[in-house]
């Protein structure tokens, strides 16, 4: 029985601290990444650089993910989105989290260094420092812009992947980042709407707490329309074909409903289902690239 407890602890507590590198976030994060590995080459992807790179830009967007955790922790405990936490449920110390961040962020790092390149370590850890200190400590609390310029290093991923296949940086391989870069706004206003008075009950300083839902509601459909446009670039240069073009196509169809009648018709309900979506979109789009990329090939 004694055993039997303490291997259920054991769980448990790996689990508090899985939780810390937020899986979900880091999920989508790991999935751009890969496409953009793939989309670098013509061909497949040497197994070795799939793996370890893979592997290492995970553990760096967990680490990133844990000192977001760790920095907003008080904040945390406050929103009804964020309040299950392990930090503010007290289910993990700070100094637990600090050394679990130090370490997988580093271990990250080195696997980077030491079997992809230089190049992309580099990159990753620029990212790790624009996303969990210039955005989370500097940006969030200070300007409603924060999503608009801390997006920058939200759309990394797809960089840092074809970073670690080609150890070098392309216009393709910016186009990626320009995507997500222009998703970002859209994606995460849709939350802020709905989450509103949780936002303006911890003094974030969000953009619809500071210029009211119609000025964000318009800046949803404007941010849109650049979203539809930025996603046509791909076919435009020749990075990719019909099969891209006509998924982009749909995709921003439904994206441009939903941004529409949040301006015209909004509610909560329908912020979240945007919210939901544009995750969707981003995936679907990414996988669309990815299919079209080897047909064309």
């Amino acid at each position: 029985m004694s055993t039997s407890m303490t291997w259920h602890e054991t769980a448990t507590r790996i689990n508090q601290f899985y939780r810390l590198t937020k899986p979900r976030v880091v999920s989508l994060i790991v999935f751009t990444a890969v496409i953009g590995m793939f989309l670098a080459v013509p061909g497949a992807v040497p197994l070795d650089i799939l793996v370890f790179g893979t592997i290492g830009i995970a553990l760096v967007a967990g680490a990133a993910a844990a000192l977001n955790c760790l920095v907003e922790q008080k904040m945390d405990a406050v929103m009804a989105r964020t309040k299950g936490r392990p930090l503010p449920q007290g289910k993990v110390s700070v100094p637990e989290t600090l050394f679990f961040l130090l370490i997988v962020g580093g271990l990250g790092l080195f696997i980077l260094y030491y079997w992809i390149n230089a190049l992309t370590m580099w990159l990753t850890l620029g990212t790790f420092v624009g996303y969990a200190i210039i955005y989370t400590v500097i940006l969030k609390p200070l300007t409603p812009q924060n999503i608009v310029i801390g997006g920058a290093s939200g759309a990394m991923p797809p960089v840092l992947g074809w970073a670690a296949v080609t150890g070098d940086v392309t216009a393709d391989a910016l186009l990626l980042f320009l995507i997500i870069f222009a998703w970002t706004p859209p994606h995460f206003w849709a939350l802020a709407l709905y989450r509103k008075n949780e936002y303006a009950s911890i003094g974030m300083p969000m953009l619809p707490v500071t210029h009211g839902d119609q000025f964000t509601k318009l800046h949803v459909l404007l941010y849109t329309i650049i979203l539809c446009i930025v996603t046509t670039l791909p076919y435009i240069t020749q990075m990719s074909g019909l099969i891209y073009l006509a998924s982009s196509v749909v995709l921003n169809g439904i994206f441009m409903y939903y941004a529409v009648e949040i301006y015209r018709n909004y509610s909560d309900q329908l912020a979240r289902e945007a919210f939901r979506y544009s995750i969707l979109y981003l995936a679907l789009l990414f996988v669309a690239l990815l299919v079209d990329h080897y047909f064309f090939f």
